[in-house]
Order: C-alpha cells, then structure tokens, then sequence
C-alpha cells in the first residue's frame, strides 16, 4: 500500500511539472523598436506622406485646402510653421490629420519629430 502511495503521488507530481500552460506572448512581449536615429526625407519622410497624407495632398489629387505635400520644398513650408507635426500630434495647435481618421502610430510621429528635430533635412 505504501508503495503505491508513493509511486501514485510520484506520477502526480511528474504530471503536474510537465504541465506548462503560459502563453509566452504574455510573459514575454515581443519588444519592438522605432528606429528614429536613420530617418531620412526620401527613405522615411516622403514614403509615410505618400502612404499618410498624399491622397489628399499631392500627386494627382490635387491639395486639400491647398496644402500639397508632395515635394521637399512643400513639405518644409509645414515643418516651418509647425502645422505638420502638430496636425499629426493631434494637439490643436493645427487641424488633426488624417481628417477623419486616427492618429497615426507614435512610431510614425516620432520618426517625424526626429527627422524635424534634426534639420528637416533633403536627404
């Protein structure tokens, strides 16, 4: 009787360390990045205008209330004045863009800020 005791709680307890039930996504999240330290206008900049704001303002769309932000020099008159970051920043110091929509990613903004923070440079 003693032995079966012993071997009964010896499986119970091989049973219950072989039992793993946590989700590693909870545990341990997948960390992402936001690479602010290589932003460029034509590698960063200019692709996130194209995807974000150019179908109301640039190209062949024409400029919604005459904003066109499909070139560097048309961008920089926005970067100056401090409407682009802060129509994206959601803050009320410009219209909120995309008119309409959510706020776009931090990521996106903070890519942005960098590249204004930096000079707003045409590379």
């Amino acid at each position: 009787m003693k032995h079966i005791l012993l071997i009964t709680a010896a499986l119970f307890l091989f049973g219950l360390s072989s039992c793993f039930y946590d989700k590693a996504d909870l545990i341990y999240p997948q960390q992402t990045t936001c690479d602010t330290a290589t932003v460029t206008y034509s590698g960063t900049v200019a692709p996130i205008l194209t995807s974000n704001c150019n179908g109301c303002h640039g190209g062949t769309a024409g400029a919604g209330a005459g904003i066109k932000l499909d070139t560097y020099p048309a961008v920089m008159t926005y970067v100056t004045n401090g409407r682009l970051i802060n129509s994206m920043l959601h803050n009320g110091k410009a219209s909120a863009m995309p008119k309409g929509g959510s706020k776009l990613d931090a990521c996106t903004i903070n890519k942005l800020n960098a590249w204004i923070t930096k000079g707003a440079t045409n590379n």
